[in-house]
């Protein structure tokens, strides 16, 4: 019971030197937190700015690439299946990749519009 005791002493002690730092932190107190914070702030926005921003751009040229594509054109499948678009529904193309063998992919399986060679 005595070790018991000694452990919730343990615990208000501290609360209690928390509780007199923070009180004794004035008026400069909120400019220094402020300034702690400022390398993760600054991490974020750099992050923002150097990664999502630019993803961003990557997805919507794609998708516009996409909705360019039209019957004819030759293209690449992220799977590296080269063929050209013989067919196109709502979500799905139809390759050609040989004579007479045709397949379906989901268009959001398309990678990039080749040229023909």
């Amino acid at each position: 019971m005595k070790n018991l005791s000694n452990l919730f002493n343990l615990f208000t002690v501290k609360n209690a030197y928390a509780a007199s730092a923070a009180a004794s932190s004035g008026q400069g107190g909120y400019l220094q937190t402020f300034w702690s914070f400022a390398p993760l702030i600054a991490i974020v926005v750099i992050f923002y700015l150097l990664v999502i921003l630019p993803q961003q751009k990557r997805t919507k040229d794609h998708k516009k690439m996409v909705d360019s594509l039209k019957v004819g054109d030759e293209i690449l499948t992220n799977g590296g299946i080269y063929g050209i678009i013989s067919g196109i529904a709502e979500q799905v193309f139809t390759l050609e990749i040989a004579k007479d063998v045709k397949i379906k992919i989901a268009k959001n399986a398309i990678a990039t519009k080749t040229s023909k060679s």
